[in-house]
């Protein structure tokens, strides 16, 4: 088996100053994810039963969950807590009404 040998130097990649910057740079440029969608979730309250509970669920049956009545929903952004709402009706349809938002750099902070 023979081989040839190439005596071909590596060059290693150079990368633009901005590419590598974000350590150094505190702004973030979010433009690149302003089009990427998200899921929203609004959660009510939440309930720990065992598996023997949870079959015995039929239609009719209520689950009392943890979560005062009248207390603010929790709202996510693909799970995480983005903010707090009410529930409000808008034209026959549920909605919320945001009343506590989180910071924009708190929830990037979430996000890492």
């Amino acid at each position: 088996m023979s081989t040839a040998a190439t005596s071909q130097e590596f060059t290693p990649p150079s990368f633009d100053d901005k590419a590598v910057a974000p350590a150094q740079n505190n702004d973030v440029n979010l433009d690149v994810l302003l089009d990427v969608p998200v899921t929203l979730s609004m959660e009510v309250g939440r309930a720990r039963l065992p598996i023997r509970n949870l079959l015995q669920l039929n239609q009719g049956s209520v689950v009392e969950l943890e979560r005062v009545a009248g207390e603010p929903l929790d709202v996510y952004a693909n799970g995480t807590l983005i903010a707090h709402g009410e529930v409000v009706v808008i034209n026959e349809k549920f909605g919320i009404r945001l009343i506590d938002v989180v910071s924009p750099a708190e929830r990037i902070r979430k996000l890492r």
